[in-house]
C-alpha cells in the first residue's frame, strides 16, 4: 500500500484570522469554501497533492503539528520573517539529516518547515 497525506483538518478559534494567515500570508490556494450551517464554515486549501481543511467548529482548537515540505528552510524562514512571522532556530533532524524549524499559526498551533 502506498500512502500519502490526503488532507489535514484544523479547528480554529478565529476563522478570518486563520483564512488570512493560510491564504494571504502562506499563499495556499482556495479549493472551496462552504458554510455548513449555524455559522460554521469549512475552507479547503490546496496543499501539495492534498488539502488542508480549516473549520471554525464549536470544539477545542487543535492540531499536534502540520509539516510543510520546502526546498530550502532558510529561504522559507526569510520569506516568513519578511511577512512578520517568527520561526524557531533552524535545527537538523537527526533521522533525515535535513534542516527543519517550527512557527505558529494565529491559534499558536505548531507548523513545521522541513526540507
Amino acid at each position: 500500500m502506498n500512502l500519502s497525506v490526503h488532507h489535514v483538518a484544523v479547528i480554529v478559534s478565529d476563522y478570518a484570522a486563520a483564512k488570512h494567515f493560510y491564504v494571504d500570508l502562506l499563499g495556499l490556494p482556495v479549493v472551496r469554501e462552504n458554510c455548513r450551517g449555524n455559522g460554521l464554515w469549512k475552507l479547503d486549501l490546496r496543499l501539495g497533492d492534498g488539502e488542508l481543511e480549516i473549520f471554525n467548529a464549536h470544539e477545542a482548537a487543535g492540531l499536534r503539528h502540520l509539516a510543510f515540505r520546502v526546498d530550502s528552510v532558510a529561504e522559507a524562514v526569510a520569506e516568513l520573517a519578511a511577512k512578520g512571522i517568527a520561526c524557531e532556530p533552524v535545527r537538523m533532524d537527526e533521522y533525515s539529516r535535513k534542516p527543519f524549524t517550527f512557527f505558529r499559526d494565529p491559534d499558536g498551533l505548531p507548523l513545521e518547515l522541513h526540507e
